[in-house]
């Protein structure tokens, strides 16, 4: 059976309207509807990075005591916390590059760096 719920630990925690700290959560493995949805919102219309707070808010299923994750929950999270949410979702659903492609590439731009520096 396939794994399809995974519990995380916010670094810093989101932080609610009456000071509760909420830093347990579960996500869900996504769908490729989850990635669809927020492509036909007008938020993600004029600002694409949008998509982002959107898909979020679709995949986690529970934070902290919150009765649901809305977009605003995660706007109101802090940098780190996104970030954190961010790579939790990409290597969840094995959205994370190969890692010894990741070093070639990364050894590729050192090269091209050093060759363009030496000009």
């Amino acid at each position: 059976m396939i794994q399809t719920e995974f519990e995380f630990d916010l670094p810093k925690g989101y932080l609610d309207g009456e000071g509760n700290l909420h830093r347990k959560g579960v996500m869900r493995l996504a769908r490729a509807i989850d990635e669809i949805v927020p492509m036909r919102d007008p938020r993600v219309k004029s600002n694409p990075a949008y998509a982002t707070v959107i898909i979020l808010s679709r995949v986690i299923l529970r934070l902290g005591a919150l009765d649901e994750v809305t977009p605003t929950v995660i706007e109101n999270l802090f940098a780190c916390d996104l970030n954190y949410l961010q790579q939790f979702y990409r290597k969840i659903n094995e959205l994370e590059p190969d890692t010894e492609v990741e070093q070639t590439s990364s050894l590729s731009a050192q090269s091209v760096s050093i060759v363009s520096d030496s000009e």
